[in-house]
């Protein structure tokens, strides 16, 4: 089995993007300055930010470097301060054995309970009170990280009234309820706050470096909370922020605080927060087979020095992929001195023909979360098949497992229909593996249809299915589907999405429109799937039953959609108002 989290070790040639980034956070000319490494949901993200910091371990400068999982205080009351207070716990730590440098990172961290006092105190009195802030907390940590833009004495003092008067009218109506020790005053604790910390850099003779991850799995709020947190170091010398998200959840969570926010108010805001974007790249044929051989290599825990070599050899051949032909299975295994190599042969050519496949499914993408969960998967069904005594060997349950995948959970179950109609061995499978004639489309099942690329590289996939009897197969694998089948594992964008189609009320939405835009085509099948076994549930479909409005919506947006949606509303008892939507759908009213 292979772990779910970050890797230190690059499998990618994520080298290369880790090195860029160290080549800009590590210019002093640069700072302060904030670095985007932006992708997908299981893209490599927080692989990249391990292996930044690990490449600025070997530079001759020193770095204070502070790792923040933004995810780690989602549902804390005070998780708009822990960022700041993780970068002041660090510094303190950082100083601990320097009676001076302890001393001016211990004035700091007052400094930042003064901020994070001035910027929770009308919020926690509205909340006992019942009073709403209307923006001023979110207002304070704006101007708060303007007034480090520039000199000290640069404030907008007509907005420092403003929020001033908007913070003090909840005060008034908690009355009583908050009694702060001593008055503050915002100008003056946010000048010393600046001039603390400079002075502590200074003393420390040591940039600081802030890798911020897993911001796009927050809530809405925790999410710009933390952006606005950063905000306040921007224009702080010596300081670097490398943030990992996926800009799209980052653009959906603006509006929640700035109603009314154009499209182009929500890029404009992620590009004043990040200077530089740096794309985390989708990685092709050749990527995802590097990715599968290492993940083989290092399930078969091979010794240390041969590991490294392979990986060597694959990264090279990665990097040089330009002017040069891959590194091929026989040359990577050459001089291997392991008793096993015939076994490891086999297994890397089965890697070889699944990476095609894996890297332009739509449902796959090479994206590496989804191909590790999916050898996951694997793993777990054929441990399942040896405990119940099924003769079921890997490649057999990998095929399948792909087939779920990429196909999506409709199309499946039709698979496993007529693997019992047919007693285990369906026509369908076998003129498709058959190549000496055109295959027939129209023979294929509705929820296929759409897929034919797909299955014209599936159906040559070894081993192959003709002639061989999958009852045992299908029975595993439907076994394994209710479990938490491979296709429903999805990115927070398609999780918004889903949840905003299910709470769709009218036949059309623009909300829908646009959160069907933020989302990869690639996704719309594993959100279509999962609109349809909630649309299962219900034994009296209705015109208004939750998420039947946004299937219909979804279906209109994307052929393959449309094709399993209309499979199912088929299916489904005969009513009036269905039948006008299957006729929409067929382009017949």
């Amino acid at each position: 089995m292979w772990s779910d989290k970050e890797s230190k070790v690059d499998f990618l040639n994520f080298n290369e993007i880790a090195e860029s980034i160290r080549d800009l956070i590590t210019e002093r000319e640069l700072m302060p300055i904030s670095v985007g490494v932006f992708g997908d949901w299981g893209a490599g993200k927080s692989t990249i930010l391990e292996l930044t910091a690990n490449a600025l371990e070997n530079e001759e400068q020193e770095y204070i470097q502070i790792h923040f999982d933004a995810w780690t205080f989602q549902g804390y009351d005070d998780a708009k301060a822990a960022l700041l207070e993780t970068i002041a716990a660090q510094l303190v730590e950082a100083a601990a054995g320097d009676e001076e440098l302890l001393a001016k990172a211990l004035d700091f961290a007052k400094r930042i309970d003064k901020v994070r006092f001035m910027g929770l105190m009308a919020e926690g009195a509205a909340a006992i009170s019942g009073v709403p802030t209307f923006g001023a907390i979110q207002s304070f940590f704006g101007w708060a990280s303007d007034a480090t833009d520039g000199e000290d004495d640069d404030f907008d003092l007509e907005d420092l009234q403003k929020d001033a008067k908007e913070i003090g009218k909840v005060g008034k109506k908690a009355k009583g309820l908050v009694k702060p020790k001593q008055k503050f005053s915002p100008p003056k604790e946010i000048r010393e706050f600046r001039k603390s910390y400079i002075s502590l850099l200074e003393a420390f003779e040591k940039p600081v470096i802030v890798y911020v991850d897993n911001l796009d799995r927050c809530l809405p709020e925790n999410t710009i909370s933390t952006l606005e947190a950063i905000r306040l170091f921007l224009f702080m010398p010596n300081t670097a922020f490398v943030v990992a998200a996926d800009p799209d959840m980052i653009r959906l969570a603006i509006p929640h605080f700035h109603k009314g926010a154009s499209a182009r108010h929500q890029t404009d805001y992620l590009d004043k927060l990040i200077q530089i974007p740096v794309h985390v790249p989708k990685p092709g044929v050749a990527e995802v087979r590097a990715y599968l051989i290492m993940l083989i290599a290092q399930d078969r825990k091979i010794p240390e020095q041969e590991f490294d070599r392979l990986r060597q050899s694959l990264e090279n051949s990665l990097k040089f992929s330009w002017k040069q032909e891959q590194v091929s299975v026989d040359d990577l295994l050459d001089g291997c001195d392991l008793d096993y190599v015939a076994e490891l042969r086999e297994e890397f050519r089965i890697a070889e023909q699944m990476a095609s496949i894996l890297a332009e499914s739509a449902n796959i993408n090479g994206n590496p979360r989804i191909v590790k969960r999916l050898l996951n998967q694997v793993r777990m069904r054929k441990k399942t098949a040896l405990r119940r005594g099924m003769q079921l060997d890997e490649k057999t349950i990998t095929k399948l497992v792909i087939f779920e995948r990429c196909m999506g959970i409709q199309a499946t179950n039709r698979l496993y229909e007529l693997i019992d109609t047919e007693n285990g061995e369906p026509a369908v499978i076998t003129e498709l593996e058959n190549t000496d004639k055109e295959f027939d489309v129209n023979k294929l099942p509705d929820e296929w249809k759409k897929e034919l690329r797909f299955l014209n590289k599936w159906s040559r996939l070894k081993p192959k299915f003709t002639g061989v009897n999958l009852t045992a197969a299908a029975y595993l694998s439907r076994q394994n589907i209710p479990m938490g089948s491979v296709n429903t594992v999805m990115s927070g964008t398609a999780q918004r999405m889903l949840e905003g189609l299910i709470k769709q009320k009218v036949s059309s939405s623009k909300a829908s429109t646009e959160l069907i835009e933020l989302t990869v085509s690639e996704e719309y099948i594993s959100v279509m799937d999962s609109l349809i076994e909630e649309l299962r549930k219900v034994e009296d479909l209705q015109l208004k039953t939750p998420g039947l409005y946004g299937a219909r919506q979804l279906a209109m947006s994307d052929e393959r959609c449309k094709a399993n949606f209309l499979a199912f509303v088929k299916k489904s008892p005969p009513k009036p108002w269905l039948s006008s939507i299957i006729k929409e759908l067929e382009g017949t009213k």
